[in-house]
């Protein structure tokens, strides 16, 4: 199969630094009321003496703040700044402009209210503390750029902690979309996506949830790489989350680094800030996929990718192919508070990868096999998806 043409791939737009400062003054939020403030009528029904009436009625049924107020449609990001896009542990302050930015993306998308919270701790008792004596306040919680290996625990203890839908995007928006792909690549090379042996470079957050969705998705050859190499039983210097994921991958028990793990395989998936040499790559299977989707720069090179490889696919929208967590938050958070759903579980996640891809149809291709992030279709088609999987679960 021939490279993507150079007609089909979207030009690169230049920005100026004074184009990128100026669109942030401000900040990109703002509050908008719902209810008229244009008389001394209106005023009285929407704060008091009319409020009044409406508090006592919460007090007496808590139940019915869902309906009086914003908190069930709330979504909170939160985050410590702590793994921001490729800048790493920048702090709460320089996270805000990405999680203002991220709560654009849900009101754009999905049509959900979203606040950013960023928190000045990076101890997960903190962390998860403080948001339980928030919860009056909000319906959903997004999880947002926090370092491995303490995204992990802190996940699971808000979810523990708290009655409501909670996902760290990091690791499960990618997931969701990088397994959306790769079933919209394995069905154009008409190919049995269970038989696929696919090797993931990176062990972080969202490695682990990668190799975890498409564990689930019925793949059974998933090798996981880290810094040091394969993620393997025979390894001493696994700590809890890498050991129990190499009890569950490498079937075939390779050990080494990525010579060993990409000699005949036919994906790899890239979600790392390593990088792969050309004759590595050339290792791979025939008809080979390849998702190299770090950001700003993929593990290697789109083009250079192509030479070797059947479908190539990264982070970047410069290239086609695209795999941009947008294509599936905004609709798994939609879908959840929709079905009243009390968490997000790996059902509702594989509903929304096969939702993502089946707004395709007819126009998936070698250089289209996710839509684009801008397409109005995709948030609708997920948010149905996730609330009929939560109905079919029980957790709606």
């Amino acid at each position: 199969m021939s490279p993507v043409s150079e007609a089909s791939v979207t030009p690169k737009v230049e920005i100026t630094d004074e184009e990128i400062f100026a669109g942030h003054i401000g900040g990109k939020l703002s509050v908008e009321t719902t209810a008229p403030l244009d008389s001394q009528r209106a005023l009285s029904i929407a704060y008091t003496p009319g409020v009044a009436q409406v508090s006592r009625a919460i007090h007496a049924d808590e139940t019915l703040a869902d309906r009086y107020t914003w908190t069930n449609r709330l979504v909170v990001v939160v985050s410590d700044g702590t793994a921001v896009l490729g800048l790493g542990d920048i702090g709460p302050r320089a996270s805000l402009p990405v999680m203002e930015g991220k709560s654009a993306l849900f009101k754009n998308f999905a049509g959900l209210n979203s606040i950013p919270l960023v928190l000045d701790t990076k101890d997960p008792d903190e962390i998860v503390e403080t948001l339980v004596r928030l919860r009056p306040s909000f319906g959903a919680v997004n999880l947002e750029d926090i370092s491995a290996p303490r995204c992990f625990e802190i996940e699971r203890r808000v979810i523990e902690a708290l009655d409501c839908p909670v996902m760290h995007d990091d690791q499960h928006g990618t997931a969701i979309v990088a397994l959306a792909a790769l079933r919209g690549a394995a069905k154009v090379q008409n190919r049995d996506i269970t038989a696929l042996r696919v090797v993931i470079s990176g062990a972080g957050a969202a490695g682990v949830a990668c190799a975890n969705i498409l564990l689930a998705a019925g793949i059974a050859d998933v090798t996981v790489l880290d810094s040091k190499g394969i993620v393997s039983s025979d390894r001493e210097d696994l700590g809890e989350i890498k050991a129990d994921l190499a009890a569950r991958t490498n079937p075939a028990g390779r050990s080494g680094g990525l010579v060993e793990a990409l000699d005949g395989a036919d994906v790899f998936l890239g979600v790392s800030a390593g990088t792969v040499p050309e004759e590595i790559i050339a290792t791979m299977a025939p008809e080979s996929i390849i998702f190299a989707m770090s950001n700003p720069d993929p593990e290697i090179h789109p083009d250079i990718a192509a030479k070797y490889a059947a479908i190539v696919a990264t982070g970047r929208s410069d290239f086609p192919n695209q795999i941009n967590n947008v294509l599936a938050f905004p609709g798994v958070f939609k879908g959840a508070l929709d079905a009243g759903a009390r968490r997000i579980t790996e059902g509702m996640k594989l509903a929304a990868a096969e939702a993502i891809l089946s707004v395709l149809g007819d126009e998936l291709a070698v250089d289209k096999i996710v839509p684009s992030p801008l397409d109005p279709r995709v948030a609708p088609a997920v948010a149905a998806a996730v609330a009929q999987a939560a109905k079919d679960e029980g957790v709606a």
